[in-house]
């Protein structure tokens, strides 16, 4: 099967591995990642393998996925690599990439969602091969009490809290924590207008509103925050003092659905 750009120029549908890990928040995650892509590049059936994280880190399965939407892509397959891997990982992971693609134009590539690792054949070899090298290393052994360092209390003037509740983490939560996270350290948050601080939370509460976020020192609640969502919070609230009305919900002593 080809895909045809022009008459005079046939391309054949490329076959895309991505490799999932949830977050990473220093260099060797991604070297360790980088490396694992290795192990898989040069097979005959597939055309490139890249690496991505579902929340907090660089690159983001949601940039991967947006730079997959090319013609020459026929295919993409995402191996999460999770252990364990709760049923509900895979059900908002699948959730949250049906939303990216209906919130686009339709030149998606077909997505394959794997399994998790424990479900391989292979998983009792590894485990074997795992311990056998475990077993070959020095035995841990107490060492000195290290002395107490000092902190500096942030003189940041917000904070923002992501819920992590069970109905937020369906609705994707983690995705809209990564995106958080990533952005605050792409655009200087901490010292930014004030300082910005984030943290995940349990329960917010209105968890018809999912996925949920709340925005202090004001205390405000936003509801059905998407990505884009994010980027407007920022850009107004966080950055300029300016409530988002349009993805605020404010405590009326009433049940509230999400608005179109």
């Amino acid at each position: 099967m080809t895909i045809s750009l022009a008459e005079d120029q046939p391309v054949t549908p490329q076959r895309v591995v991505v490799l999932l890990a949830k977050s990473a928040f220093a260099a060797q995650p991604i070297s360790e990642m980088s490396r694992l892509t290795k192990l898989l590049q040069g097979r005959p059936d597939i055309e490139r393998v890249l690496f991505a994280f579902s929340e907090q880190g660089t690159p983001s399965l949601r940039d991967v996925l947006e730079g997959l939407r090319r013609p020459e892509v026929g295919e993409v397959v995402i191996l999460p690599l999770l252990v364990p891997m709760e049923l509900s990982f895979q059900l908002w992971l699948a959730r949250t990439i049906r939303r990216w693609q209906r919130d686009g134009a339709d030149d998606w590539p077909v997505i394959h969602l794997g399994a998790p690792p424990a479900l391989s054949g292979a998983m009792a070899d590894l485990l074997a091969d795992m311990l056998r090298s475990a077993l070959a290393t020095p035995p841990l052994s107490p060492t000195a009490r290290a002395p107490k360092d000092a902190s500096v209390v942030p003189a940041q003037k917000r904070r923002v809290l992501v819920c992590q509740g069970g109905a937020c983490n369906d609705a994707g939560a983690a995705t809209i924590w990564g995106h958080l996270r990533n952005e605050q350290e792409r655009l200087k948050l901490r010292t930014a207008a004030g300082g910005t601080m984030t943290a995940k939370s349990t329960c917010l509460g209105p968890c018809n509103l999912a996925p949920v976020l709340q925005v202090f020192p004001e205390g405000t609640y936003y509801g059905g925050v998407t990505e884009d969502g994010i980027d407007r919070i920022i850009a107004d609230h966080l950055l300029r003092d300016v409530v988002v009305d349009a993805l605020a919900y404010a405590p009326t002593g009433t049940k509230q659905a999400l608005r179109a």
